[in-house]
């Protein structure tokens, strides 16, 4: 199955809602009828595409028909489609993964999927011929790090963890010195989800940072947010946190297969200016998908 169809699929709930609204506001449109704007508004806040993204995507639209003469409801979806996907068009989604090794750091709220993620990201890696490490640096949560053991070994990833409660920054450590020891291409680092406290959690982010750096100077570092699709606009209050603690470089929105707001990345891209990296449309190990912003608006559209 390739990307668009399993977007396609993973996008069910989302494109159901949406849909039939959409296929009849596009069908009825007219020229001058200010109640398909209303409509498409409407459509859009309520799958979550947020209100600031809705509002420049509409006044797009609204001088994109007035300048190119746009008079059929096929002739404006055109063109609402590609102006969705410039808006998601905000930085490159390729991770950056040059140097030997290169970091992947892991950050998120307990529950939204980061060691499934961290699995499936590996799997994706050694396929590509790298040599992977995973770190257990969630040392906080139970099992955590036995979770991401059995990826590690369903993946054929090495793995550096020590015993629950230890201090995530000396968990990281040794990890990186074991990559460099044997030669790994890249290691994913998980992190906790929570500690007692908010300030707990970016201190121990901002710790991890500050290792990576020393221990690895000049090497690719890329920061990814694993967000749970089904949260809606509140994966965004929690993006923005984050980025202000902890230097985004991408998102990974996971779960959605299984919800309705898959507009959700709209305001990612517009508010926070970080690109959506990934997507997860499942449970299978080939169910994290590169984001690709036209494919995504197509299949949302289509």
């Amino acid at each position: 199955m390739g990307f668009f169809d399993k977007i396609k699929q993973g996008l069910t709930k989302t494109k159901t809602k949406m849909d039939a609204q959409l296929t009849g506001i596009f069908a009825a449109y007219a020229p001058g009828d200010e109640e398909f704007f209303e409509d498409l508004e409407e459509t859009l806040i309520l799958a979550d595409t947020g209100v600031e993204t809705t509002t420049k995507a509409i006044a797009q639209l609204r001088k994109a028909i007035e300048l190119k003469k746009l008079t059929t409801g096929a002739e404006v979806k055109k063109e609402f489609v590609q102006i969705l996907t410039r808006i998601l068009k905000v930085q490159d989604t390729m991770l950056l993964l040059t140097t030997q090794p290169s970091v992947v750091l892991v950050v998120g709220v307990n529950g939204v999927g980061k060691t499934t993620t961290i699995g499936k990201l590996a799997h994706q890696l050694i396929e590509q011929g790298k040599k992977v490490l995973l770190c257990a640096g969630d040392t906080f949560r139970a099992a955590a790090a036995e979770q991401l053991g059995i990826w590690a070994e369903r993946s054929g990833a090495d793995i550096v963890r020590h015993e629950e409660g230890s201090d995530p920054a000396a968990v990281v450590f040794d990890a990186l010195s074991a990559a460099k020891a044997r030669g790994s291409d890249v290691v994913i680092i998980d992190t906790a989800g929570r500690l007692h406290n908010k300030a707990n959690l970016m201190n121990e982010l901002g710790k991890i940072r500050r290792i990576i750096d020393r221990e690895l100077p000049g090497a690719d570092v890329e920061t990814l947010l694993v967000l749970d699709a089904t949260t809606g606009q509140n994966g965004l209050i929690q993006a923005k946190e984050f980025k202000n603690t902890a230097g985004l470089t991408g998102i990974v929105l996971t779960k959605l297969d299984g919800t309705a707001k898959g507009g959700i990345v709209f305001p990612i891209a517009q508010e926070l200016g970080v690109a959506v990296k990934y997507v997860g449309v499942g449970e299978g190990m080939d169910d994290l998908i590169p984001f690709d912003a036209k494919n995504y608006v197509e299949a949302l559209l289509k």
